[in-house]
């Protein structure tokens, strides 16, 4: 901990502290209705804010521009809304570093010296050259709100191809440069979306993008059918060669990578976020054809590594919490897969490095590391600093070395050596955050849903917390898309935790902490599992005096959105603030706009069935609200977020104004330039937690830093 955390912390803790008073609230925009019903199954269904869906039209921007006059009217009042912004600023301003790897003959690491907008990309000859600037995306943009949103090497490492997404959206360019010099190779491709950039040697890479949408709806428009692409450095984008994809064989998701000794390009391809079909081709024989491995998509399948002709693949296939398979690229069919590493209890995440493979498992959503030899003996349990989440590990297959982050709740993000043939662990670079974790404590706990499944919750605080059930609590999940929710720590969270707040994390069923099965417990049919898992971890938390309804809060952002929108549309009695962040809210059309369409495995759509659109229509947020008295509200979302359309925030917070019959305000905060969340500038990330701090301060008759 530095020495300056002490003054800092008393100057704060001394500060004046502030009467709550009322905050006067400008009227809500009087937001037009149309007259816009469809019929699913005969039942007609009204859709009056649907004007909205058209984020470029005059009406929705100046709608955009008066909710955003109403929200920063309200946040202008709270009288220590600066007094946070200060703490995060100050809390925020340390080194951070990401973990270094290596690319030709130079070490590569990510470094940010505190508050600048973006990271800054470094690299030093070996491990101990003098570092210099390699590419810094502070420079891209004058309001730093052009990201770096890929980086990619030829093997040599004498070329590198860096993708840039401008304003938060997915579209990304892709500029290739020579590595030595850092200059720029005139190959700039536009118009690339989703997927990454796979050398071939030196000639050239394989890319994946749609067609772009028509002027008008590049942000909304339908993207439907994906397109991996050849690209030969030095000659035309227009010219590139479709490899795989397209009209012939039309998938929403294709994604590609080489085997690292190159031999092998390996094809992805799904409709869906779950399941893929899975392809090789052997470029070491020109002319070879593209060969289907897997010929569904009823399961999730990826290529690790090769030895010679040999795969190693991990899948779930007839193992739902994972397993690494071998198999001969000769014939590579399931019906020929070996178990090298078998199916365990525990959840398995794989990667190889070192000529080893590092199985990541998760243990009741915390890590526990295994290294294995390429025969899939077991060498090893390798040792973490204690109960949390370990990142990384993988690395080229020649090296010794490697690198892992090691984090939880109260142990910020460390960067660790490890040595792959002692298997001994040595602190690289350690976070220098103001905060001590002696301090703090983290405990996990399970609950009971309420249909008896067991839920495990993590709940995190200050030591010595008195639990009466008045301490602010933030309970936060996410519950879809075989996302797993593990331990991580959060700058912003120490501004709740050093005020005698608590915060709670709850893993629900549809994310991936318990494998497939547990996934999909919270899918179409299931998925009020995940609003009954959510609702129960809240009553847990006022059981035990953790906090009670007039002081808890309840946050999620995109499928995390859906959730506190459906929760709160449920049971708006339990909490006290809600936070719903670019959330999916019309659970009707949401197939309907971008890749909107492959979130159907998770989700089903309104056309699928009668069944399927009823139980869509009764938790859909934008419908299941009806007139009572909301938590207080502030929806979260950007102009530029081309994943989850901005309208969906649009029509919920238009309903939920309608809708609000009690005393809490409901507001919108619009971010501009910004999109789905990846690449925000420190600057936008720190404006955005002020505020939910201050709203959730202001909104539970809270004053931050007065008893600390």
């Amino acid at each position: 901990m530095r020495n300056s955390f002490v003054p800092l912390a008393a100057v704060l803790l001394s500060a004046p502290t502030f009467a709550q008073t009322p905050i006067k609230m400008l009227p809500y925009p009087q937001t037009k209705k149309v007259d816009t019903v469809t019929t699913y199954f005969g039942t007609k269904v009204a859709d009056p804010y649907r004007w909205l869906e058209n984020d470029q039209a005059a009406d929705t921007k100046s709608w955009v521009q008066e909710e955003n006059k109403v929200t920063q009217g309200y946040l202008a009042q709270i009288p220590y809304r600066e007094a946070i912004r200060k703490r995060l600023e100050t809390l925020w301003n340390y080194e951070k570093y990401g973990a270094p790897y290596k690319e030709g003959k130079y070490t590569y690491f990510s470094k940010n010296t505190g508050l600048q907008s973006q990271s800054v990309v470094y690299r030093q000859l070996g491990s101990t050259g003098a570092p210099e600037v390699f590419l810094d995306p502070n420079t891209f943009s004058k309001a730093g709100t052009t990201s770096l949103a890929g980086l990619s090497f030829s093997k040599d490492g004498s070329l590198a191809a860096y993708q840039i997404s401008e304003g938060g959206s997915d579209w990304r360019k892709v500029i290739v440069m020579k590595a030595a010099t850092k200059a720029i190779l005139g190959d700039t491709l536009k118009d690339v979306k989703f997927g990454n950039v796979a050398w071939k040697g030196n000639d050239g890479f394989y890319y994946s993008s749609y067609d772009k949408p028509t002027a008008g709806s590049q942000l909304a428009g339908k993207t439907q059918i994906h397109k991996l692409y050849y690209h030969k450095l030095g000659t035309k984008q227009s010219t590139d060669k479709l490899v795989f994809g397209g009209e012939q064989t039309p998938r929403r998701y294709i994604g590609a990578n080489l085997t690292e000794d190159e031999r092998f390009l390996v094809i992805n391809a799904a409709n869906t976020t779950n399941g893929n079909e899975l392809y090789i081709q052997d470029l070491s024989k020109p002319g070879s054809a593209i060969v289907q491995v897997v010929d569904n998509e009823k399961s999730n399948v990826g290529v690790l590594a090769n030895v010679g002709s040999k795969l190693y693949l991990e899948t779930d296939f007839n193992a739902p919490n994972n397993r690494v398979v071998t198999v001969d690229a000769a014939n590579p069919k399931p019906a020929n897969w070996k178990d090298l590493i078998p199916e365990t209890k525990n959840v398995l995440n794989a990667s190889t490095g070192g000529g080893k493979i590092f199985a990541n498992y998760l243990k009741d959503a915390t890590s526990l590391v295994e290294q294995y030899d390429m025969s899939g003996k077991k060498e090893r349990s390798i040792a973490l600093p204690s109960v949390g989440t370990a990142g990384g590990f993988g690395t080229k297959r020649e090296e010794k070395e490697t690198y892992y982050t090691f984090t939880s709740y109260i142990y910020p993000p460390t960067i660790f050596k490890y040595d792959i043939a002692t298997g001994k662990s040595t602190v690289f670079k350690k976070a220098g955050v103001q905060f001590d974790p002696s301090k703090f404590e983290s405990k996990q706990v399970f609950y009971n849903s309420k249909d008896g499944t067991r839920v495990p919750m993590i709940i995190t605080y200050k030591k010595g917390t008195v639990l009466n059930g008045k301490n602010p609590t933030l309970l936060y999940a996410y519950g879809g898309f075989n996302v797993s929710m593990t331990p991580g720590f959060s700058t912003s969270n120490i501004v709740l935790l050093e005020n005698g707040g608590v915060y709670a994390v709850a893993n629900l069923r549809g994310g991936g902490e318990y494998g497939e099965k547990w996934h999909a417990a919270g899918t179409k049919l299931q998925k009020q599992n995940v609003f009954d898992d959510f609702i129960a971890a809240g009553e847990y938390l006022i059981k035990n005096n953790y906090t009670s309804k007039d002081y808890l809060a309840i946050s999620g952002g995109s499928n995390g959105g859906l959730l506190v929108g459906a929760v709160m549309a449920q049971r708006p009695d339990l909490f006290k603030v809600a936070f719903p962040a670019v959330g999916v809210m019309d659970m009707l059309r949401y197939n309907q706009f971008t890749a909107g369409a492959g979130w159907a495995y998770d989700y089903g759509t309104a056309q699928d069935s009668k069944e399927m659109f009823e139980y869509l229509y009764k938790y859909s947020p934008v419908h299941a609200l009806k007139p009572a008295s909301y938590p207080a509200t502030m929806v979260t979302t950007a102009d530029h977020d081309d994943r989850v359309v901005p309208a969906h925030s649009f029509k919920f917070a238009s309903k939920l104004q309608e809708s609000q019959k009690g005393p809490a305000p409901v507001l919108i905060r619009i971010e501009t330039n910004a999109g789905h969340g990846a690449g925000r500038s420190t600057a936008q990330v720190i404006s955005e937690q002020t505020d939910k701090w201050s709203f959730m301060f202001q909104n539970m008759n809270v004053t931050p830093y007065q008893n600390n």
